[in-house]
């Protein structure tokens, strides 16, 4: 299943919702990446993320630091890894939930506090962050907006919270070298044919910060790859 991704050669490869528990990580073959770097949920089988490197970080931080590191529960969805030139952080954005039940956590707590996190980081160094943001932002990045108005991932909440982020300094990628394509998603339902049919979701990003965005050299999605019911999205930089 990873072959198609390590085909496409990347220095850096991060991974989210990876639900693996830490004794089991051993088995997996990655010696193409000799730098890995696992944060597993507290609950077993639950969200999760990793980071595999050719390049070795300086550092390593999971989750929210400081004062919001207690706000929030211990469900493995913040990675930032230090390099010499930049952070690079990897997140898995919490869903809101069939039914809203989580949007007021997402909404009050965890967007803006994650939007504090990278800004604080950004202060340091130039932030490179990638992830399933969980959330289309604009009526481009959705197959069906109508439909989904009301539905998690495409709340007026949840695409204004990602509009505040952009708006604090950040540049998604993709959309600032595609402006107006259409059709281009990552995430698709694993009902109704969704993906052959192509109804779906842009849900995953690259973002960079203000000083990065010059350095945008390639931003690009692969439907083709599976393996999942997201498609991998990537980044080339000139840092």
């Amino acid at each position: 299943m990873l072959k198609p991704i390590f085909d496409l050669d990347a220095d850096i490869l991060c991974l989210q919702e990876t639900k693996a528990s830490l004794d089991a990580i051993p088995e997996l073959e990655l010696m193409k990446y000799p730098y890995r770097y696992f944060h597993a949920a507290e609950k077993r089988g639950y969200s999760g993320t990793a980071i595999l490197s050719k390049v070795k970080p300086i550092k390593v931080i999971n989750d929210f630091t400081g004062k919001l590191k207690d706000k929030h529960p211990d469900e493995g969805r913040i990675q930032a890894a230090e390099f010499d030139e930049f952070y690079l952080v990897n997140v898995y954005v919490p869903n809101s939930k069939r039914g809203l039940l989580r949007l007021p956590y997402r909404d009050k707590e965890w967007d803006p506090d994650f939007r504090v996190f990278l800004n604080n980081l950004a202060k340091k160094k130039p932030v490179v962050v990638c992830g399933d943001f969980n959330v289309a932002h604009e009526e481009i990045d959705i197959a069906n907006p109508q439909g989904n108005r009301k539905n998690a991932g495409f709340t007026d909440e949840e695409r204004a919270n990602f509009t505040k982020l952009l708006d604090s300094g950040f540049t998604d990628t993709f959309r600032y070298l595609h402006p107006e394509k259409k059709d281009a998603y990552s995430w698709w339902t694993f009902r109704f044919n969704a993906r052959k049919r192509n109804v779906g979701w842009r849900i995953d990003y690259f973002l960079v910060s203000e000083k990065l965005k010059s350095k945008i050299k390639k931003a690009e999605i692969y439907p083709e790859i599976y393996g999942s019911d997201h498609a991998p999205v990537t980044l080339k930089i000139d840092i």
